[in-house]
């Protein structure tokens, strides 16, 4: 994987390229849950990897 180099404080783009995803899935699936914890920086929502990473583990299904 590539070295992304990203900021402490992701943007929307920074977030859905960091988890793979389309900017409007992204919007869809992840950033309309009440339950992914962002930072706001005035009326921009910001996100650390970190809560990106713990979302996606709290919504994985388990299949067994």
């Amino acid at each position: 994987m590539e070295d992304l180099k990203l900021p402490f404080l992701l943007t929307r783009e920074q977030a859905s390229k960091f988890l793979g995803v389309d900017p409007k899935s992204f919007d869809k699936y992840i950033r309309s849950s009440d339950k992914l914890k962002r930072f706001m920086v005035g009326k921009h929502e910001r996100y650390t990897i970190k809560e990106l990473e713990n979302f996606i583990l709290e919504q994985s299904i388990n299949w067994e």
